[in-house]
Order: C-alpha cells, then structure tokens, then sequence
C-alpha cells in the first residue's frame, strides 16, 4: 500500500492492521485453549477462555470505532476504502471465532471425563489443530501482502468439513452402542460443530483479505478436491 502524504493516515491505517493482529492472536489462543480444556477437563481453562470473550468484544469495538472515525475524517476512496471496510468484516469475523471458542469452553463442565470423550480425543484433537492452523495463518497473509496464499487457506476449508462428518458420524454411533453416552455425544457434536463454524469463518476472512489486497472477488464456489484423499490426509 503506498504512503499518504497525511503521515497519520498511514498510521491510522496501520492501527487497523494492528488491532486485526491483536484479535486474530487472542482468537487463536482462545481457540486452542478451548479445545486443550475440552481434552483435559480443565474447568479453570475454560474459564479463562469465557473471560477472553470480553476482551475479544472490546478490541472489535475500539477497531470498529477506529474505523468510522478514519472514514469520516479522511474520506478514504479505492484500496484505502477497501481496507477500511475490510477491517470491519474481518473484526466481526474474529469476534464471531472468539464466541464459538467460548461456547467450546462453557461445555466442558457437562462432558467432564466421559468414556466418549476419551475415545474421541485423537478425532477432536486432531480438527482442533487444522482449525487453529487456519486461524493463526490467515491474518498472517493479510499483513504480509500473500493474496495467493489467501486463496489455498479458503480451500483448505474443505477438509476441515470432511473431518467435521468423520467426528460426527463415530458421535452417532457412540450414541447408537451406548445410550448412556448420549447427553456427552451431544454436547462434543456442539463442540465439533463450533470447530467447523470457525473454519467458515476463516474462510470469511480469507475472502475479504484477498478482496482487500486484490479488488477482486473469490468465486463463490470452491475447486471440489477429491474426499477420498481428504480423509487420508487428515488421519
């Protein structure tokens, strides 16, 4: 992005970027401890996760108000505009990944140390780590300028969905063997389906970056990649 002849232009600019940084860093955290507490039955983890969100919640409202403030003071056009409003979504993209690593971490006192749980820990864990892979890698090729990195990271979503329907499928038939198991299966499907909601909304962030840096828009429709190949890759 070239310089403004306004030095604090750039710098306003670049409080933006900043405060993407800080969210998306504290959206990370939130979601690896959300699962590391989920897998351990660590209630005070998981309470520290719940208290995040509100740190979550005041960083997109001082990007949010950061953002008005700089569009009616310098009335940005183009790629400045772009990035503005790109901000904004991406902000509320963040926020959204910060409230789903939260209801991870409110379930963790109902499952506690169930059998299923156990068993599944290896399928949980290991969509966990792909989600947290997206989340720590997508802000990273906003600010470094990597549009075509953007566009792999979008469609690498895929895969975490796939790995979505495994860990729900070996769910049912938990529930199907042992009807005991039932209120704990219920909630880890809750569980596994906020992980999945978090790579969409990664994928959200990953089309607003590349329209930022691009001016262009992804197709709406992902390159299909072979399932077959996905579930071996993600064993």
């Amino acid at each position: 992005m070239a310089a403004h002849i306004v030095a604090s232009f750039d710098q306003e600019l670049k409080n933006l970027d900043r405060l993407i940084r800080d969210m998306a860093d504290l959206a990370a955290a939130m979601t690896k401890a959300a699962t590391q507490a989920l897998l351990e039955a660590d209630k005070a983890l998981a309470q520290h996760v719940i208290s995040d969100d509100a740190i979550m919640d005041a960083r997109q409202r001082e990007l949010d108000e950061g953002a008005i403030t700089l569009i009616a003071k310098r009335q940005p056009m183009a790629q400045d505009l772009r990035a503005v409003v790109g901000a904004i979504r991406m902000a509320a993209d963040l926020e959204r990944i910060g409230d789903l690593a939260k209801n991870i971490a409110k379930r963790v006192g109902a499952i506690g140390t169930s059998t299923s749980l156990g068993n599944l820990a290896h399928s949980i864990d290991t969509m966990a780590g792909m989600v947290l892979t997206q989340v720590q890698s997508v802000v990273s090729h906003y600010v470094d300028r990597e549009p075509d990195a953007l566009i792999s990271l979008r469609n690498e979503d895929e895969r975490i969905d796939v790995h979505y329907t495994s860990v729900f499928r070996e769910l049912l038939t938990y529930m199907m063997e042992d009807p005991r198991q039932i209120t704990a299966c219920t909630h880890l499907l809750f569980c596994a389906k906020n992980l999945e909601r978090i790579g969409d909304h990664v994928t959200n962030i990953a089309e607003n970056a590349y329209y930022v840096l691009t001016g262009d828009q992804l197709p709406v429709q992902r390159p299909k990649l072979d399932e077959t190949q996905m579930s071996i890759d993600s064993q």
